[in-house]
């Protein structure tokens, strides 16, 4: 277990629309990193003066993408709600939270965060971001992966035990596993043992309460069908995002050379997949863009390789809706 980050903002009223739904959405938001240098963190390519040069204006204009791609997970063709709970990959520290949470587009949603503190070289960490109106933070750890041989430091595994309006307990884990670098071969041994660590403590929680209601999500890097997410299944966790499209073409989260596919994932126990009443993929037409080579669309990454692009993420949202 190791420190985090708990940022609680003032609490103010609000009145929660159609409290008996539970609107949860997991994304990659890629490289969401603020212009400073840390100098125990291999951040210098987000630096004004690095090849991409990633100024200020930038940085406020990827926060503001990122806000305004949460906001347009809570539209539906009745109404629009925000999201109670977002589990956000690839956010480089508390600094980016806060300016997300207090100064972005976000800044009237009154979120409240818990991020983890890794030890990723490149300084990239996993946040929870919730609605104090419909999630009360009970309890909240980090779970440290040891690496293995040849393995490099890991993002951190983020536990959350919150309570719900109608008083169910719900715990929610948050994960990025290691990317898919070296090969897939090569790689696959190391997100297996992510997915070890993630079954230990589902494992360790279901041990203090037998019928917890859990829910993980993240980008695993790994397809439904992959051996590391074979043996999350083993633990009573089902894959309700494994058939989730998007409304404008997306068949899958993320886009390789003309392939859709789905590294980002949300699993729920068993006690809750009769609770699920919806998971689809956020393709909104401002989050993807004309795939001119390969045909069809993709999402509009915010940079293509170092080349500005001016659009949100590599990955596209998962939104999943819970009644309860």
């Amino acid at each position: 277990m190791k420190h985090i980050y708990l940022l609680f903002l003032s609490l103010l009223p609000c009145t929660i629309m159609a409290q008996e739904r539970l609107r949860i959405v997991e994304w990659n938001v890629e490289n969401l990193f603020d212009t400073e240098h840390d100098s125990e963190k291999n951040d210098l390519e987000f630096t004004p003066n690095s090849p991409r040069h990633w100024t200020r204006t930038k940085y406020w204009e990827k926060l503001n993408k990122v806000g305004q791609g949460i906001i347009s997970c809570g539209e539906d063709s009745v109404m629009t709600y925000l999201p109670d709970l977002i589990g956000l990959c690839e956010v480089e520290n508390d600094s980016t939270m806060i300016y997300l949470t207090q100064r972005s587009l976000l800044r009237k949603a009154r979120y409240q965060y818990i991020m983890t503190a890794s030890n990723d070289r490149r300084g990239i960490d996993v946040a929870l971001l919730y609605s104090p109106f419909s999630f009360r933070i009970m309890k909240a750890d980090t779970i440290r992966i040891p690496p293995l041989k040849d393995m490099k430091p890991t993002r951190d595994i983020l536990h959350v035990m919150g309570e719900l309006v109608n008083g169910d307990t719900l715990h929610v884990i948050l994960v990025h596993a290691p990317s898919r670098s070296g090969g897939t071969i090569y790689s696959e041994p190391f997100r297996i043992h992510v997915a070890t660590q993630l079954c230990n403590t589902i494992d360790s929680i279901k041990s203090i309460e037998k019928n917890a209601k859990i829910i993980a999500m993240g980008d695993f890097n790994d397809y439904a069908d992959d051996k590391s997410l074979q043996k999350i299944y083993e633990h009573e966790m089902e894959n309700i995002s494994r058939y989730a499209i998007g409304k404008n073409g997306a068949k899958g989260t993320y886009r390789y050379r003309g392939e859709w596919g789905s590294l980002d994932q949300i699993l729920v126990s068993n006690n809750l997949v009769s609770k699920v009443q919806q998971c689809r993929i956020n393709d909104t037409s401002f989050l993807i863009e004309e795939d001119t080579k390969y045909g069809g669309v993709k999402p509009r990454r915010f940079y293509n390789g170092m080349r500005y692009n001016g659009g949100f993420s590599d990955h596209l949202p998962l939104v999943l809706d819970l009644l309860f």
